[in-house]
């Protein structure tokens, strides 16, 4: 990664078990206080916990690594469709409404698969450090950065035992990743405790409209790693970050479907009538029945 960026992590780095300074090496991080030892793989930092791995972990970690198709997780939205680009921008857009403009404030995205969140962030002014327990996702996001001239840091990150000190980081944020949890709330703690001045959690909602989509096959409760699918509801994501000293400043839930990988339909819906059409038709249903939709974004401030 760029050599600002590795200072950037380098600065912001502590150990995921006690918290203590660490010391770096060209292949391994050793930490000064309980001696724990890191590895670093292709300038990567593998900061998880090895006694805290379990077989769900290994299962979401080991499906993320071997697959994924590389060119498509590392690219995408550049050169997919137009409103498969512009659904995925109206998700980021409602994302960081609640916190206002990057100014080079750091923020940390957790469960960050190959760097799509990493990426919009940085081009919004964010200084932004991306992290995965994948390490094949930390290496596709390390490939975004340099193939789009994107400059972030990259670590391989456990989101329920970070390697942060507490509010070492302005902001932490999170689009679609805690659902891979056994239990998304432990994920909530964990990114409140590292996050200074605010956080952003973006997630599938626990709603009506998703298990019928999930009755239809349009959705599914058990994604392809074999986890439960860990939906959440807007009020715990509220109590459990106000109990933790936030304020709420942003609390939706909206309507978004789309496939991972867009198809036929989506290249047809990306027409220029059809486009118009299908946003200005989306953006309506949102004003009308939104608030029951199957996604749910929460932004909040100390």
């Amino acid at each position: 990664m760029p050599e600002t960026a590795a200072s950037t992590l380098q600065a912001l780095l502590a150990c995921p078990a006690c918290r203590g300074l660490l010391e770096w090496e060209a292949d391994r991080i050793t930490c000064a206080g309980c001696r724990n030892i890191y590895p670093v793989q292709d300038g990567i930092p593998v900061m998880a916990r090895p006694d805290t791995a379990d077989a769900h972990k290994s299962r979401q970690a080991g499906y993320f690594d071997e697959h994924e198709d590389t060119e498509f997780e590392a690219t995408r939205p550049h050169g997919t469709p137009g409103l498969y680009q512009w659904l995925l921008q109206e998700k980021f857009r409602r994302s960081v409404a609640g916190l206002g403009p990057g100014d080079g404030a750091t923020v940390l995205t957790v469960c960050g698969g190959s760097g799509m969140d990493a990426e919009f962030l940085a081009g919004n002014g964010f200084t932004v450090v991306a992290s995965d327990l994948s390490l094949g996702a930390a290496r596709r996001a390390k490939e975004r950065a340099r193939r789009f001239g994107v400059e972030f840091a990259v670590v391989v990150a456990d989101v329920e035992h970070l390697p942060f000190g507490d509010r070492s980081i302005d902001f932490s944020y999170v689009h679609d990743g805690l659902h891979h949890l056994t239990d998304p709330l432990t994920g909530v703690a964990e990114m409140a405790r590292v996050a200074g001045r605010g956080i952003s959690i973006n997630e599938p909602a626990r709603a009506a409209a998703t298990a019928a989509a999930v009755k239809v096959g349009l959705s599914v409760d058990v994604e392809e790693a074999g986890n439960r699918v860990e939906r959440l509801r807007l009020d715990q994501v509220r109590r459990a970050l106000e109990e933790r000293g936030f304020r709420v400043t942003t609390a939706e839930r909206y309507a978004m479907l789309y496939r991972h990988e867009p198809g036929t339909l989506m290249r047809i819906l990306s027409l220029p009538v059809a486009f118009g059409l299908t946003t200005a038709g989306w953006r309506l249903l949102n004003r009308a029945i939104g608030r029951f939709g199957n996604k749910l974004s929460v932004q909040a401030m100390r």
